[in-house]
């Protein structure tokens, strides 16, 4: 199983179109980007997908264990990404969102968060190395920043034999079926590769999480 986050949702239809394609996380960018949203725009688009998945506040041995918890009792979960906010901004943000899920880039107290919110943390592809996640935070391998640069699949394949990882870095619906199958990854993110004229497509989205969830069934 695949699991398959749609990122830099900006309106209600774009993250609707993501639900209902089957994605099984949708992202709101708080951090700089084109496709920000003010925090009431994401609470607009929490709102339509429905009421938040409980969170508990023990700490699972692994971030994908927590996950899967969350995302038994509901889907898509909604995910905030930041960059450069502190602490208290990340958790006032998160909270009048109505966010289930925050991903934090760059320096960051990620311990913190990670035990008042389940946790993705997004780090340089080029830096897996080095030592990339604690206790109950997932980490996605970004290769791109949204610009569609895909990352070195064999040396992240490496990395996602040791541990659970999200890929996220220039997958398109023609490669992430050929991604998840070198690679293994627990999860797949894309946002630009979706996009037709920097709008989230409804076409692509559902070729893209049919590609990703069946490859390992070709």
């Amino acid at each position: 199983m695949t699991y398959v986050k749609i990122c830099g949702c900006r309106t209600i239809e774009e993250a609707i179109a993501a639900r209902d394609v089957g994605a099984d996380f949708i992202g709101v960018v708080f951090a700089k980007s084109p496709r920000r949203v003010s925090p009431e725009t994401a609470r607009s688009i929490a709102d339509a997908l429905g009421p938040k998945a409980a969170r508990s506040r023990t700490v699972a041995v692994d971030g994908a264990g927590r996950l899967e918890r969350l995302l038994a009792a509901k889907r898509p979960l909604l995910v905030g990404v930041f960059e450069g906010q502190s602490a208290a901004e990340v958790e006032s943000t998160a909270s009048l969102a109505g966010i289930d899920v925050v991903q934090l880039h760059g320096e960051a107290p990620f311990d913190y968060l990670a035990r008042r919110w389940p946790a993705i943390r997004a780090i340089d592809a080029s830096s897996v190395d080095r030592p990339v996640a604690s206790g109950g935070i997932m980490c996605l391998l970004d290769s791109s920043r949204g610009r569609g640069r895909r990352g070195d699949w064999d040396a992240l394949a490496t990395v996602a034999s040791r541990m659970p990882v999200i890929l996220a870095g220039g997958l398109t619906p023609e490669n992430v079926a050929e991604a998840v199958r070198l690679v293994r990854p627990w999860g797949v993110d894309t946002s630009s590769g979706v996009e037709t004229a920097g709008r989230k497509d409804a076409a692509k989205m559902r070729e893209f999480v049919a590609a990703a969830k069946g490859a390992m069934e070709q």
